[in-house]
């Protein structure tokens, strides 16, 4: 039998739903929720993830506004920037779209977004409280959709047995620490496995829960999967394909096909994680509103 759709869209969409209702008690309230974007260059796949971002916004209620830069931008005048937006109330967060161009260091721009309004997560600030446990920080949005799919979904994860593949700072490290907190949600027993892991097909056949982060298209097959596993894919990645438009298409980190025959509950992709990040990011930012209103 093959494995049941973990259905990313539609709790996305609840998400959305109950985040819409707190914009709404803010406004109530006479204050506004607001988020920047800000964006350096004209990467056509930045371009079309800050639209969407944009668009959910609009759609519940946000303030939000775009700053562009050209891709020629000193690393001097972007940090100026988010200093500019730092000390702007109007935005209770402040999201820079990567990737940025090779003249600009990531760790600088993020470390330099007042903690209270990285509504993505990565200042050290928000990435040592995720550590220490503490949830006055922001998580960054993957993971934590990724947690909240798993919640919602009716999965064990308590005492559960999780692979996370991918040592990343924006999924592989932070997924690894959400879930071995000893908290609700989570408290399961995480092994992280990387491009010099050993015996990884060992590894990934004794978990019940593969959070698949690596990059590698298709890499996670069936037979590294123990039959009735839950499967989140996390994987975006371009493959060449002559029968598409573009001579590509998108796939992602799990061999799906074959995979569905042998888990218990996976994750489509596209429409499993990627609505998730989206969700969480408006959550963090009405999140960050209420505190600033508090």
């Amino acid at each position: 039998m093959a494995a049941t759709l973990i259905d990313g869209r539609a709790i996305a969409a609840q998400l959305l739903e109950e985040t819409r209702a707190r914009a709404n008690a803010l406004k109530a309230r006479g204050l506004t929720p607001g988020l920047a974007f800000v964006r350096v260059g004209e990467d056509p796949a930045s371009r079309v993830y800050v639209g969407r971002k944009e668009k959910c916004c609009a759609e519940l209620g946000i303030f939000s506004e775009t700053q562009v830069l050209p891709e020629n931008t000193s690393e001097k005048d972007l940090l100026a920037l988010l200093a500019r937006l730092n000390a702007d109330a109007r935005f209770h967060g402040i999201l820079v779209q990567a990737p940025l161009p090779k003249q600009i260091r990531e760790a600088i721009v993020f470390s330099t977004v007042l903690p209270a309004k990285d509504v993505d997560g990565f200042h050290p600030v928000n990435v040592g409280k995720l550590m220490l446990g503490d949830t006055t920080g922001f998580a960054p949005c993957t993971p934590a959709g990724v947690r909240e799919l798993l919640i919602r979904s009716d999965v064990k994860i308590d005492g559960a047995e999780v692979v996370v593949l991918g040592r990343g700072n924006i999924v592989g490290k932070p997924m690894t620490a959400m879930l071995c907190q000893k908290a609700k949600g989570a408290n399961a027993t995480v092994t992280l496995c990387h491009s010099a892991t050993r015996d990884i097909k060992a590894h990934c056949r004794r978990a019940d829960i593969i959070v698949a982060a690596m990059g590698v298209p298709e890499f996670l097959k069936a037979d590294m999967v123990k039959p009735g596993a839950v499967v989140m894919d996390v994987g975006v990645n371009r493959v060449p394909d002559p029968t598409s438009k573009t001579g590509t298409r998108l796939v992602g980190d799990v061999a799906f096909a074959e995979v569905q025959a042998i888990a218990g509950k996976i994750t489509p992709n596209p429409g499993g994680v990627g609505p998730m990040t989206i969700a969480m990011l408006m959550q963090n930012t009405i999140r960050a509103a209420e505190q600033a209103a508090s």
